[in-house]
């Protein structure tokens, strides 16, 4: 693959998988039968995603760096021609009569419409500020696109006029739109989380948390399972469109950013930003592990099964709750360990993929344990064991975001919670959730008196410090100078005061993880000859 491939799309037909490699300016054809690189196009500089037309006849490059919008034949993967559309064209999306494509400048917080048949830019819609994703409704009447300052808008494409402004989380990025046009899913890159917008009253219905810097959003062909690539942890997180709940977090490879489902809903590709790799993640099972107590509503994708007469999980028998030609939805019956799954019709009994049953988590620590009331990007590293594949972490009520996960450490970040306390840690893996120890948010600390408040510049003044929140305090400084301290209750800390090489009254800072506060101490000369 090329260099930090993004976008990923595939045709129609899915013969074929067109990706777009912004780090080495071309885009790389997959052949979805052998599932290898078939051709290489070279584009302008900065090309981050590709566009098909319903037909599957041309490929829209968006080019970011060079301004333009590429069109590629792709009977023959050559191009066709180069549409200038200005600074920053970062994603495009063709209407589904292929008549027009919609392409989002991120520099200049503009839509640009393209007519498909004169090559040409007809109309510039202006949006939020810095404008990444679109997508267009099934029907074609509109086209939602994201932008950085919060908000996704909703255009008329019949007058190509902004008719609603939907707030979303913090920088949504990128979209999804599910296949009758009721719903579109939002990822946002600042609060982690997948914004639901219904389509009929252009409101967010629902956030979902899910782990860390989320990118391109893809929905299975039947619609019940979103997929969403989460670059820092490595992961790609599936929710139940259902119940709007992430139902289990998949490994990926380094830097995961595209991702496109298979048509027939059996795989999906997935762009790994950092290591130049696109892999083929199998969505056959879905989720692929639960508890060993079983009891998991599971997924499974494939041909011919309808009329299916039993499946199994290893050897164990699983309860058949809905069935079509191309999916039986089950719930898995207690086990251990991996197991194929099973599935048998009158035409014979075949594997569908594998089920992995999850031990029960635990947890032993917690560092640091204790940050500000307000959150902290600092990051706090929770250990125990079989914390592989974990779904959510809370403190307490607050949900924080999943920055790294392995066997036997969850790596997060803390949002803000309602009040200062502690509170308990709770671990949610397929296997099961896991409480142990205790984070306290920590409230602003305050000083209210620093005694005695004046010493000689050569140091060594014992001082008493009393005000309120200072029970974990961290650092306490005299000028900047750090001070041997010792806490001696939540209201009191005592000090020794370092040399000085001046006189003069100055901050005496307390630093706590909710924040810091001062007092004041003078420092005078002592008597000379």
């Amino acid at each position: 693959m090329g260099d930090t491939p993004e976008g990923i799309t595939l045709t129609p037909d899915g013969a074929r998988a067109y990706v777009a490699n912004r780090g080495s300016n071309t885009v790389s054809v997959i052949d979805t039968a052998t599932n290898t690189v078939i051709d290489t196009i070279a584009t302008g500089a900065g090309p981050t995603d590709v566009a098909i037309s319903p037909d599957g006849t041309r490929a829209y490059v968006a080019v970011f760096d060079d301004g333009l919008v590429s069109v590629f034949d792709l009977a023959s993967n050559t191009l066709v021609t180069d549409i200038p559309v200005g600074a920053g064209a970062t994603m495009a999306a063709v209407t589904p009569d292929g008549t027009r494509v919609y392409v989002t400048r991120q520099t200049t917080d503009t839509v640009s419409v393209i007519d498909t048949a004169t090559n040409t830019v007809t109309d510039t819609v202006t949006v939020g500020t810095g404008p990444t994703g679109v997508v267009i409704t099934p029907d074609g009447t509109r086209a939602y696109v994201a932008s950085f300052s919060g908000s996704v808008s909703a255009i008329d494409t019949a007058t190509n006029t902004v008719i609603a402004t939907i707030l979303a989380g913090d920088v949504p990025i990128l979209l999804a739109v599910s296949s009758d046009g009721t719903r579109v899913y939002v990822t946002n890159a600042g609060s982690s989380s997948v914004s639901v917008i219904d389509t009929a009253t252009n409101t967010t219905t629902d956030n979902i948390g899910v782990s860390a810097q989320p990118r391109f959003p893809a929905l299975s062909p039947d619609g019940a399972h979103l997929y969403v690539p989460n670059s820092e942890p490595d992961t790609v997180s599936v929710i139940d469109t259902a119940t709007n709940t992430v139902v289990e977090n998949i490994s990926a490879g380094d830097g995961p950013t595209g991702l496109a489902v298979f048509p027939d809903g059996t795989r999906a590709y997935v762009g790994n930003v950092n290591a130049g790799t696109v892999e083929v993640m199998a969505t056959t099972v879905i989720p692929d592990q639960g508890p060993m107590a079983g009891g998991t509503t599971v997924t499974l994708t494939g041909h011919h099964l309808a009329n299916a007469t039993a499946v199994h999980f290893g050897t164990a028998q699983a309860v058949i709750t809905a069935n079509t030609a191309t999916s039986v939805t089950v719930t898995s019956p207690a086990g251990a360990g991996v197991v194929p799954v099973t599935v048998t019709t009158a035409g014979g009994t075949g594997t569908l993929g594998s089920f992995y049953y999850m031990p029960t988590p635990a947890l032993t620590g917690i560092s640091p344990d204790a940050g500000p009331v307000s959150g902290s990007d600092q990051e706090i590293v929770i250990t125990g064991r079989n914390l592989a594949g974990a779904i959510d972490v809370y403190f307490g009520t607050t949900r924080a975001v999943i920055q790294s996960v392995s066997n036997t450490q969850v790596t997060v970040r803390a949002a803000p919670a309602p009040a200062p306390g502690a509170v308990a840690v709770t671990v949610i893996t397929s296997g099961g959730s896991a409480d142990g120890p205790f984070y306290t948010y920590v409230g602003q600390s305050t000083i209210t008196d620093v005694s005695p408040s004046a010493g000689p510049t050569t140091g060594g003044t014992g001082v008493t410090i009393t005000g309120t929140g200072l029970a974990y305090t961290e650092q306490v400084t005299f000028n900047g100078t750090p001070a041997p301290f010792a806490v001696i209750s939540d209201t009191t800390v005592t000090a020794v005061s370092p040399p000085s090489a001046t006189e003069g009254t100055f901050d005496v800072t307390v630093t706590t993880p909710g924040g810091s506060s001062s007092g004041s101490f003078t420092y005078v000369f002592p008597p000379g000859v």
